[in-house]
């Protein structure tokens, strides 16, 4: 099981020594620990991107899409950080989003 990003210097590291991959519905962003440690994964959504409702509604899909997608392919001594769109990411169909998964992590 990945273990969650629950401290904010955690995402701040992750933010400052990431490596970036775009996709259509949320940005992800991957960075090497350097260590054994089983991977973790983090999710985040911005206010500017709607109220908490719709925040919660894209972290939750995110969530469900690392758990079909992440969850086999995670590297040990890697942190995730999944970025959701509000907007977006809370529309975009699943399939579509477990495909973006697939092809940032690729």
């Amino acid at each position: 099981m990945l273990e969650t990003l629950t401290k904010r210097a955690d995402f701040v590291a992750a933010t400052r020594h990431a490596t970036r991959v775009h996709t259509p519905a949320f940005p992800l962003q991957l960075r090497a620990r350097g260590d054994t440690d089983p991977a973790r994964i983090g999710y985040t959504c911005t206010k500017k991107g709607g109220n908490a409702v719709a925040r919660n509604r894209a972290k939750r899909r995110l969530r469900e899409a690392a758990r079909a997608v992440l969850f086999p392919a995670a590297a040990p001594g890697t942190d995730y950080v999944l970025i959701g769109r509000a907007k977006v990411t809370a529309s975009h169909p699943f399939t579509a989003l477990c495909d973006d998964l697939r092809r940032a992590l690729a």
